[in-house]
């Protein structure tokens, strides 16, 4: 898997492409990307090194490894009608979907068996090398080329394989969750500002402290209960706060946030 092209090139296929290079896993000149904005396209190519191009399937027939990263509302056109330029240019290919609500069936559907299928759900930590990729367990890929797209995709941060009917679920925890950490972030560092501690300092204090405890529970593998525990002192400062949480409803507000998000994709 030599020539990896992209279609679609916004902000998460750039980290992708970016991190692919930095990692050494793929060099800049085996990356080809195709997007409709090509002075955006361009310009891109120009700061990460990979090669601009201007057609679909001109582009496709370059490489071994398609990723298709544009919106998923753009995947249909963007494949076009059976026996068309694109499809035919897929066949025998390996196609890589970042694209949030397609799974391996959707484009099934579309492309028969004339191309081998993996779909990831990424998520936007991956810009900085601390993501999640999700990787449908349902795929078509060839066991080597399986092995290859785990190994460049883990430049990107963890890989979870999870079945088709818990991609929907894992998205809403990895894909969703980073809004609800800033969110976390931002309340904590809006407290730090009310007690006298500068907003740049703020944000230092509670992200390094969230990224801390994250980090603490990977490599310890403790429950986080017991975690939480080690630093709650009995009529201790941290326990106060740890009651008023509660008294508040934290558990049952995370949890209900997926709730929201999962009724949503069910059509409630």
């Amino acid at each position: 898997m030599k020539n990896i092209g992209f279609i679609g090139m916004g902000n998460m296929a750039l980290a992708i492409a970016e991190g692919f290079i930095k990692s050494g896993k793929v060099k800049g000149e085996n990356i080809f990307a195709y997007a409709p904005n090509q002075e955006k396209l361009k310009s891109n190519a120009a700061k990460i090194g990979f090669n601009a191009e201007d057609s679909v399937s001109k582009m496709i027939s370059k490489c071994d490894a398609v990723i298709v990263a544009c919106k998923p509302y753009q995947i249909k056109d963007v494949l076009g009608e059976k026996g068309g330029d694109v499809q035919t240019a897929l066949k025998g290919k390996a196609l890589i979907s970042v694209a949030a609500g397609w799974v391996h069936s959707t484009f099934h559907e579309i492309l028969g068996d004339d191309v081998r299928i993996q779909c990831i759900m990424p998520n936007t930590p991956a810009l900085v090398g601390e993501g999640v990729m999700l990787f449908e367990k349902q795929n078509s890929l060839s066991e080597q080329e399986l092995s290859q797209v785990k190994e460049l995709f883990s430049a990107l941060g963890i890989i979870e394989e999870l079945p088709t009917n818990l991609m929907g679920i894992g998205g809403a925890i990895s894909g969703c969750g980073p809004a609800f950490m800033d969110l976390i972030m931002e309340a904590y560092a809006d407290a730090a500002v009310k007690y006298g501690i500068a907003r740049p300092t703020a944000y230092r204090l509670v992200a390094q402290t969230m990224l801390g405890s994250a980090r603490l529970q990977q490599v310890t593998g403790n429950h986080p209960g017991v975690l939480k525990d080690a630093v709650c002192s009995p009529s201790g400062t941290t326990i106060r706060g740890v009651d008023s949480l509660e008294k508040n409803g934290l558990r049952g507000a995370c949890i209900s946030s997926i709730d929201v998000i999962m009724d949503f994709k069910s059509g409630k």
